[in-house]
């Protein structure tokens, strides 16, 4: 089902322990990975510190572009959840300096945008 998600344009949560390996060169020593979430080869990733977004780019995925964006910077996120008829929860991300969402991504129901937006809001609201 994550691979059917992944192709309608749905995040799914990745266990953070499939991620230590490949995060490890880029995480400071103190900094640790609280969630992340899978869009085909995309994700998004929640550390103690930072939102990285990760898009993998071409046809074989090798070429990486992880863009750091420090919690400092966000400045309004919001959620919309999944309705009786409408199967897709969206978590909206807006930047400093932005007047629209800078950073859009849609849950399918059951997956768990909620633990996104905790996410965000123990670190955004400190």
């Amino acid at each position: 089902m994550g691979l059917l998600n992944g192709l309608m344009g749905h995040a799914s949560a990745v266990p953070v322990e499939k991620l230590t390996k490949e995060f490890q060169p880029i995480l400071l020593d103190d900094e640790r990975i609280e969630s992340a979430f899978r869009l085909i080869r995309d994700m998004l990733v929640f550390t103690s510190k930072r939102l990285i977004v990760v898009n993998k780019q071409g046809l074989t995925g090798s070429k990486v572009d992880y863009q750091s964006v420090p919690y400092s910077s966000i400045k309004m996120f919001s959620k919309e959840s999944s309705g009786m008829l409408d199967f897709d929860a969206e978590l909206k991300i807006w930047l400093t300096g932005e007047p629209n969402p800078t950073i859009r991504q849609e849950f399918r129901k059951g997956d768990n945008v909620n633990e996104a937006y905790k996410v965000l809001s123990r670190y955004v609201l400190k």
